[in-house]
């Protein structure tokens, strides 16, 4: 026979050690953690998104310049900077600006949407002799 007296049905008895009052602390603190873990990797996957974004300006800033710059010297045909926002929009980029200079240099910058969240990326490249 225990010593123990029944409790009516819906009432908890208070513990002495407390584990009890802790019930489901774990759920809790686990829950809270994977969204943690989600938050990171979300942030991480922007970042990533926005490096990849800037890498695809620039790449298209830079062979937007060589293109300006072979066609303000004469070897490929065309108007240096119309050559320039051709080859950007190739690549899914629109022309900012595009300088032809005295020494035969052309300095081009690009915009190209990064996503909804991110804006826009830039590129901004120069080609020519050294200055």
């Amino acid at each position: 026979m225990s010593l123990r007296r029944k409790q009516p049905l819906g009432q908890r008895r208070s513990p002495a050690s407390g584990v009890e009052s802790e019930r489901g602390s774990g759920t809790v603190l686990a829950a809270g953690l994977g969204m943690v873990v989600v938050m990171v990797m979300s942030l991480l996957l922007l970042l990533a998104q926005a490096s990849a974004a800037a890498s695809k300006a620039a790449a298209a800033a830079d062979l937007a310049a060589l293109a300006a710059a072979d066609a303000l010297r004469g070897v490929s045909a065309g108007e240096p900077c119309l050559v320039a926002a051709a080859v950007a929009a190739r690549h899914k980029a629109a022309l900012v600006s595009c300088t032809a200079g005295g020494d035969q240099s052309v300095e081009v910058s690009t915009e190209l949407p990064a996503g909804p969240l991110l804006g826009v990326a830039t590129g901004r490249a120069r080609a020519g002799p050294p200055p």
